[in-house]
């Protein structure tokens, strides 16, 4: 991490404490001499200075030249997985205990928090079971650092189209819950839910069709059970898929966000924007994976998966698709998140200012989380302070000076 920022704690605040930053961005807009009281695990008071008084026996808290964002939300991670280039997914899926997968996972989680992600998503635990929701405890407990999260737990697979694949007469575990049919579907929907599931995902298209091109996996009716099954017991859900086949299928069954989407066309980005779908478009990860294989970024050519993928979020762009903020970390390493914020801007030609919006107040309402994601009173303290102007250059955004999570500080100049 850049800076001199010290990673700490957790440590408790006083009852209330006034941050002094050079300006708060609220999750929309850049406030210069602005200020923000906290007071035990809330936002009470934001404004100008002279508007904001300190109560009696509070302390301030002086930022010089530091930004003052809400806590940053990362919208697809595994915390589960650590990065393909030092173990291949097939080995860790098959040859990690769940042990040291979780071991590993809680470094991940503080990791992701010291970077100034206050919440993330986490979409599949990838062949660890129901960890994902242990960690989710552990953080909450208290016994662990780390953000506050969602997670999908097993993510469900149709029968057949998912991995590890090695020789046809062996059956391996698999990174994600087999399901097929109503009753098939319906079970496997509320297994995941009653194990603490807090949204589902589900493949609507694999790697599995002919010389291993992506194909649809579940049908139109699986789909829309699935949606409709979770949404009964007050779950979303989300969809990996990146055919158009695979996102017109998932769209029209009514799932929350689509991930990846990289053969997207402007017909369905238009579907997606009618019906209110966002895009979870996950550049980084291609991005990392491209280099792992092998390409030689800035010096090589975009090989066709990065050009294809260019031409996708030019149409969603153009069919004015909301997109969440998430880079599928654990692709590549955990407490890079800013990653994906840094490319959307650099290599998409996003402006800094639309990517903060969506890693804050547009992934908070994407993703239905009213009590954060922006800095106003009666809303959680989750806050991260940078150094810079991140509405300007986004890769301030990795100079966290300060992190605070409902209150309580992990980390500060």
């Amino acid at each position: 991490m850049e800076g001199h920022a010290q990673s700490i704690g957790p440590v408790p605040t006083v009852s209330a404490t006034l941050l002094r930053p050079a300006a708060v961005f609220d999750g929309q807009n850049l406030h210069p001499g602005w200020v923000v009281l906290v007071e035990n695990d809330k936002i009470t008071a934001v404004g100008p200075v002279a508007e904001v008084a300190l109560p009696p026996g509070g302390r301030p808290l002086d930022l010089p030249g530091l930004t003052l964002l809400p806590g940053l939300i990362e919208g697809h991670s595994h915390l589960l997985l650590h990065p393909y280039n030092e173990t291949s997914w097939n080995d860790q899926v098959l040859l990690e205990s769940q042990a040291l997968r979780v071991a590993r996972a809680t470094v991940h989680a503080q990791r992701t928090l010291l970077a100034g992600f206050t919440t993330a998503r986490d979409l599949g635990s990838e062949g660890a079971g129901y960890a994902d929701v242990g960690l989710k405890q552990a953080i909450d407990k208290g016994i662990i650092p780390g953000p506050r999260l969602l997670v999908a737990t097993r993510a469900l697979v149709a029968t057949g189209s998912y991995g590890p694949k090695l020789a046809t007469d062996l059956d391996v575990p698999q990174g994600a819950q087999e399901a097929d049919g109503v009753g098939g579907i319906v079970r496997a929907v509320r297994e995941q839910i009653g194990k603490g599931a807090d949204l589902i995902k589900v493949y609507a298209d694999y790697r599995w069709g002919p010389n291993g091109t992506a194909q649809p996996t579940f049908s139109q009716d699986e789909l829309t059970l699935i949606v409709q099954t979770a949404r009964s017991a007050g779950r979303g859900v989300v969809a990996h898929a990146s055919t158009p086949e695979g996102m017109r299928r998932a769209t029209l069954a009514g799932v929350e966000t689509i991930e990846h989407g990289d053969e997207g066309t402007p017909e369905i980005f238009r579907l997606m924007k009618q019906r209110g779908v966002a895009l979870c478009p996950t550049v980084a990860a291609g991005d990392a994976t491209s280099q792992y294989k092998g390409w030689k970024k800035g010096k090589e050519p975009q090989p066709p998966r990065i050009q294809q993928k260019h031409l996708s979020m030019q149409a969603a762009l153009k069919a004015g698709v909301a997109l969440a903020m998430g880079g599928d970390v654990g692709v590549f390493a955990h407490g890079d998140n800013a990653r994906e914020m840094e490319q959307l801007v650099l290599d998409y030609g996003l402006t800094p200012l639309q990517v903060l919006r969506q890693a804050t107040s547009g992934n908070a309402r994407i993703f239905h989380l009213a009590d954060r994601g922006s800095i106003r009173p009666g809303l959680l303290a989750d806050l991260v302070a940078v150094a810079g102007d991140p509405t300007q250059d986004v890769r301030a955004v990795r100079n966290v000076q300060l992190v605070m999570k409902g209150g309580v500080l992990y980390r500060q100049p």
